[in-house]
């Protein structure tokens, strides 16, 4: 079965803050073209610009003029201004405050959701959650949808107790829950536990009262087991969900990804060139030198978890390929990480913007934008605790540019792609990573990465490529709990490796990851979505069957 109404709700619909943002943005598309207007997102409206918001008074228009006489909603409808530009709902979510221990007690009574130990974000989602959930009743029978397949897909534990919320009061509705990560194994990895060593033995409810996860735990827990379909993203998060919510998925939906902003042709060696030029010549300013035309460019990137993502593992790679001096390439390492950024350095923005000549490095070499409680900075810490001097005589520099790449940082002034097409490698070491999106958008745009064996996407690789060197466009190392130290040896190899490359080398595994990449694309994954749509619908009709009979 099929829906013939979609709704989809997250934390980041028109929200930019994480990676489920790029998820819903870049499938909006295919979902666009296979239910064309009928698929509605719904997002947070808490005061927020949101950029890519297009209002439009004339979508559901009627819809729109009984909410707003009615005045129990208020909400913005338009459309999300993204390839295939969905209709889109922003619903705030703040007056129902006042309703939240009678929410909470509710979900307790019924589902056995525990809110008493909640702290942080949760009440902020879980308010979000129902409001999300009143929008899709008061859609539901405005437009008389009972005789319609209708689907609710929410997103993460944010978005949990608009599940249960159905459940309870709209039982017709088909619901479907996506965890991209569980609270509990990443609070569990976040916290320097050994979360594969000891999987089997982990029990979810323990720990997330060891871990003060609760009540973030407990509604997530409650959605994935009361939704009609229950997915992840990737087979290693199903053994996750498997343990510690006490609930296998139904459906593995991994994620996909769309090419339509890949540039091609002469605009790409255009978009590599720019991009390119753009990072040496703040990298040569900050270090005041001319840096090498033919650098080895290579980047880390993604949220600032700092075990979780590798970080440590990056540095130490850079610092054993320092010490080594084998590379016969000047090699500069970016770490693309939003942290506490304060400001774009002063002295750096003014020699950049007058062009004004450096022949020494300024002060703290490897930074582009200054921070907040720098000396408690974890990353700079360990470039500092490594011995990195990004001296003149050393083959290996490091840059830290700690801000989100929206194309007005203050210093480089591109978005995040128009960067990362400029750069010859991606090292993405994961530890905690249950899908993977930045070695696939690495790969997309024609640039080799390394991930590993606890990545999704790492493995999703694994199945299609050996991924035993960049050669592959993917290269995929086995980590464990306990290889540290032979992980960080094996990437330096592969880097090594790689850069000693020549040009048409380097052509050969562009063209090898584009054609990985294509396999990614949402067009073939999206039929584990329609096989979800099809299971929840599947059950919701036989609960309507049911309370009919």
């Amino acid at each position: 079965m099929t829906p013939d109404r979609l709704f989809e709700s997250s934390w980041e619909v028109c929200n930019k803050v994480g990676g489920i943002y790029t998820v819903l943005s870049t499938k909006a598309r295919t979902l666009q073209q296979l239910f064309p207007d009928r698929v509605v997102f719904i997002g947070p409206d808490a005061g927020q610009p949101h950029p890519d918001f297009i209002a439009d008074e004339a979508l559901f228009a009627g819809w729109q003029s009984a909410v707003k006489a009615d005045e129990t909603l208020r909400v913005r409808v338009g459309r999300w201004n993204i390839s295939g530009k969905p209709p889109v709902i922003l619903v705030d979510f703040r007056p129902f405050l006042p309703q939240r221990d009678t929410l909470y007690f509710s979900m307790w009574e019924t589902f056995g959701v525990d809110s008493s130990l909640a702290y942080g974000d949760y009440d902020e989602s879980c308010l979000f959650a129902y409001a999300v959930a009143l929008v899709i009743r008061s859609f539901y029978h405005y437009y008389r949808l009972e005789n319609s397949k209708v689907i609710a897909h929410f997103n993460e534990w944010m978005l949990g107790m608009g599940v249960l919320y159905l459940q309870k009061h709209l039982p017709a509705v088909a619901t479907v829950f996506t965890t991209h990560a569980t609270s509990i194994g990443r609070s569990i990895a976040g916290n320097g536990k050994l979360l594969y060593s000891y999987m089997n033995g982990y029990n979810g409810d323990q720990m997330a009262k060891e871990l003060h996860m609760d009540a973030k735990h407990s509604v997530e827990k409650q959605a994935a087991h009361y939704a009609d379909c229950f997915t992840t993203v990737s087979d290693i998060t199903a053994l996750e969900c498997t343990q510690l919510l006490a609930k296998a998925p139904d459906v593995v939906t991994p994620n996909g990804f769309e090419p339509d902003f890949v540039p091609t042709g002469e605009a790409y060696a255009v978009k590599r060139e720019n991009a390119r030029q753009t990072l040496l010549r703040v990298v040569g300013k900050l270090l005041g030198e001319t840096v090498d035309p033919d650098a080895f460019l290579v980047a880390i990137s993604g949220r600032y978890e700092y075990r979780n993502k590798g970080i440590d593992v990056f540095i130490d790679v850079m610092n054993r390929l320092r010490q080594s001096g084998n590379p016969e390439r000047e090699t500069i390492a970016f770490i693309m990480v939003p942290a506490w950024v304060y400001a774009p350095r002063a002295d750096l923005k003014a020699v950049l913007e007058k062009d004004i000549p450096v022949d020494e490095p300024m002060q703290t070499p490897f930074l582009t934008h200054w921070l907040r409680q720098m000396e408690d900075d974890r990353v700079m810490n360990f470039i500092s605790g490594a011995g990195f001097t990004n001296h003149p005589s050393e083959k290996v520099k490091i840059i830290f540019i700690p801000c989100y790449m929206d194309g007005a940082d203050g210093i480089f002034n591109l978005p995040y792609y128009d960067l990362l097409i400029g750069m010859d490698a991606t090292v993405f070491p994961s530890y905690y990573e249950p899908w993977g999106y930045t070695p696939l958008e690495s790969i997309a745009f024609g640039i080799p990465t390394v991930t590993t064996d606890l990545a999704g996407f790492g493995a999703w690789a694994k199945t299609l490529v050996p991924g035993d060197s960049v050669a592959d466009g993917v290269a995929v190392v086995r980590r464990t709990d306990d290889n540290y130290a032979e992980v960080v040896e094996q990437i330096s190899g592969l880097l090594l490796a790689l850069s000693k490359k020549d040009p048409a080398e380097r052509e050969t595994i562009r063209q090898t990851c584009f054609d990985l990449a294509a396999k990614a694309e949402w067009k073939h994954f999206i039929a584990c979505y329609e096989t979800a749509y099809d299971k929840a619908l599947a059950k919701a009709e036989k609960r309507k069957t049911s309370i009919e009979v």
